[in-house]
């Protein structure tokens, strides 16, 4: 029996089983709320978290296939990185594009809302200039895509995504249901990252995009002071059970077991994200002092907005992975 098309249920969903995972919200929440409140407490934030950002840029292409390091992405842009091949050349622009499309939407959202067009933009920059280009490039898709394995033919899909015909139809309600506001925020982005993959509205870069939109909606729903809360660490580490998770939504209408995992996902990346903000932020003030003492000038450091240039990369790295 050849499988059809899936048509995602409309949002908000009207059967979850809110018991299964009510436990699970509070903790996630908690846990959001104490990485935001180490957020507070760095005065420069996004700079002093940047390395953050490339570590996720890393870890989110590597759900989808690259195999480029983050210290071969700092060697790269050192330009001390020799004699790389073509696959890790571009493995390296991805996850740069990665980051640069993160680091756009980050501003976008000072002046408008996630919608329809950030993500066609979010997209324009994750395939410019890599694999993946040539496939309709800031367009919603206007052909019928399919997953499975490397070479699968549509009749041995593992999952078919809605046609392009109700495409629209699909991402309008997922639209709409972004700006509404549901019993828990963090249960309603466990929703919306998974109906974005359920929909898969483009030929390529649809699992980088739609873990973009997480730091976002939690920016947006002021959550967070800024979209820093990166999670591909814990989806990479646990990538089997998050396609799993992802396919039960359209094999057999299971949301509640996703949330758990989206919300276990949260609870752990957030205390990761914390230690990790923590630690960054010590050797920071550990540094500072370095550098204080001898230049001998208490305003060495203060009022800098450069990426923290005196920080020992050995030890960040230490950090980060």
């Amino acid at each position: 029996m050849i499988m059809l098309p899936y048509f995602p249920n409309e949002l908000p969903l009207k059967k979850l089983n809110w018991e299964s995972f009510v436990h699970l919200i509070g903790k996630a929440n908690y846990e959001i709320a104490r990485f935001e409140g180490i957020l507070q407490a760095i005065i420069n934030h996004l700079v002093l978290l940047y390395p953050l950002t490339t570590q996720e840029a890393a870890l989110s292409s590597k759900i989808e296939g690259t195999i480029a390091t983050i210290e071969e992405v700092y060697q790269y842009e050192a330009k001390v990185l020799k004699d790389i091949s073509d696959k890790k050349h571009n493995d390296i622009l991805e996850i740069l594009n990665y980051r640069k499309a993160l680091d756009f939407a980050v501003e976008s959202l000072n002046t408008r809302p996630i919608s329809l067009n950030l993500i066609l933009d979010i997209h324009s920059m994750l395939l410019d200039s890599v694999r993946g280009m040539t496939k309709a490039r800031r367009e919603l898709r206007k052909t019928q895509n399919w997953l499975g394995r490397p070479g699968t033919k549509i009749e041995n899909a593992s999952y078919i995504p809605p046609s392009p015909e109700r495409l629209m139809e699909a991402f309008d309600n997922l639209e709409k249901y972004i700006h509404c506001d549901e019993l828990d925020t963090l249960v309603q982005l466990a929703i919306v990252h998974a109906q974005f993959e359920v929909i898969h509205p483009f030929l390529d870069g649809n699992g980088r995009v739609g873990r973009i939109l997480i730091p976002l909606f939690l920016y947006e729903k002021k959550l967070l002071k800024s979209p820093v809360f990166y999670i591909s660490e814990y989806l990479e580490a646990n990538r089997e059970i998050y396609y799993d998770r992802l396919n039960q939504i359209s094999h057999n209408d299971n949301w509640d077991d996703w949330i758990i995992f989206f919300l276990t996902a949260i609870i752990e990346q957030s205390r990761s994200n914390t230690l990790k903000a923590k630690a960054i932020l010590d050797l920071y003030e550990k540094m500072k002092g370095v550098v204080s003492s001898i230049v001998r000038s208490q305003f060495s450091i203060e009022g800098s907005g450069r990426r923290p240039d005196i920080i020992h990369f050995t030890e960040l790295d230490n950090i980060i992975t």
